[in-house]
């Protein structure tokens, strides 16, 4: 069941810079960058920028050097050239596709976004900032030479990169998007400095068809990954209980000195793109309870990103702001009435209505999986039991 809110002081960065609304796939993607503009106002109409403790400011684009941490030059190249020539097609570095269509500021948006993640990692590694947020970023599709699924240049992974530069020997990333964290997972398949895990809804269901139990690491770092695939339909109550079933004790086996994590919010049930069922506030309580996870195993040193999410003013903008809230350690009740000016602002840019609450009305109750059993004829538990026998016993756990 939920805990309270950890009680003790938050320094937060949140990283922002309007100019990252340039990544924009054009009109009819559904990565529409208004949803970073409107979570990002309804952080200040919350004033959350204003709460002690909070710094908000901008780090500036990830260079060259930075980007090759994690891709090839050919790469970088052949996405600057596809910002000059946005109309060519580069199946092989999957520029000027379907998903990911070729625009002008295709690589210094996404260069900005990367350096807004590498400048979270630095702020949280060096301090003074316990923790440091960058929602537009959780790109984590892109791999070394190609992009996939949305995402240009893989900041999840760059930030991760740029912490190991830095020092740090161990580093836990927790990945909630929908969609199973691929490109991350390949970029420290074989790094036994870094644990992967990700919760996405199963891989025969959904893009990029990864993510199965049974992928756990490369052959220098067994039990570097673990996946937990989800049967579509999972909700709140089953969302939870599968992440307090492998979350927490993976932590606890691989004491990370940094925990990285993304916050898609496309496990919403009005998500367009996807089949889970899962509310703002299941989303909200697993911020809170990675947030306290970081607490515990890393004195604080979190470094929370964004990632998917397509119901953009439904849904992403709460999702976010509340994970920037528990971030500065000044959570938002979900019960607050949206401020009017926010509800004026996503009509002026989307012509709907905005949600009046900072709530679904759910209440994010789950079962826990030790306490209360596992049940064999249960799909979600049958998935929970995969996941541990494949990569507890790595770790030293018992599944």
């Amino acid at each position: 069941m939920p805990q309270a809110e950890p009680d003790q002081p938050c320094g937060l960065h949140l990283f922002w810079d309007e100019a990252v609304t340039a990544y924009d796939f054009g009109p009819g993607h559904p990565m529409d960058p208004t949803r970073l503009a409107l979570t990002m106002r309804l952080v200040e109409a919350l004033g959350l920028p204003d709460a002690p403790g909070v710094t908000v400011s901008a780090a500036p684009p990830a260079g060259d050097s930075t980007l090759r941490l994690v891709h090839r030059a050919e790469y970088v190249e052949a996405v600057r050239h596809a910002a000059l020539h946005p109309g060519e097609l580069d199946e092989r570095h999957g520029l000027g596709t379907e998903d990911n269509p070729a625009f002008p500021a295709i690589h210094t948006a996404s260069a900005l976004i990367a350096g807004q993640s590498v400048g979270a990692a630095e702020a949280v590694w060096r301090g003074p900032a316990r923790h440091a947020v960058n929602f537009a970023g959780g790109l984590h599709h892109a791999m070394p030479g190609q992009a996939s699924g949305f995402c240009v240049y893989n900041d999840a992974a760059l930030a991760i990169a740029r912490l190991l530069e830095l020092g740090a020997e161990r580093v836990a990333y927790v990945d909630m998007d929908v969609h199973h964290g691929d490109g991350v997972q390949h970029a420290f398949w074989d790094d036994p400095r870094v644990l992967t895990v990700s919760l996405h809804e199963h891989p025969s269901t959904l893009f990029p068809q990864t993510g199965w139990p049974t992928e756990t690491g490369g052959e220098s770092a067994p039990g570097s990954a673990a996946n937990l695939p989800l049967p579509a339909g999972t909700g709140d109550a089953g969302w939870l209980r599968a992440f307090h079933a492998v979350v927490p004790e993976l932590l606890a086996g691989f004491r990370p000195q940094v925990l990285v994590t993304q916050h898609g919010a496309d496990t919403h049930t009005e998500d367009p793109l996807a089949h889970l069922t899962v509310s703002v506030d299941a989303q909200r309580e697993v911020a809170r309870s990675l947030h306290e996870l970081a607490h515990r195993h890393c004195e604080g040193r979190w470094v929370a990103l964004g990632g998917g999410g397509y119901a953009i003013a439904d849904v992403v903008p709460r999702t976010w702001t509340h994970l920037v809230a528990t971030a500065a350690g000044r959570p938002v009740d979900p019960a607050t009435e949206t401020p009017e000016e926010w509800r004026a602002e996503v009509y002026r840019l989307t012509r709907r209505p905005a949600p009046a609450r900072m709530t679904d009305g759910a209440e994010p109750l789950w079962r826990d999986f030790t306490d209360s059993g596992y049940d064999p004829g249960d799909r979600l538990d049958q998935a929970i039991l995969a996941t541990r026998r494949a990569v507890f016993p790595q770790h030293g756990l018992l599944p």
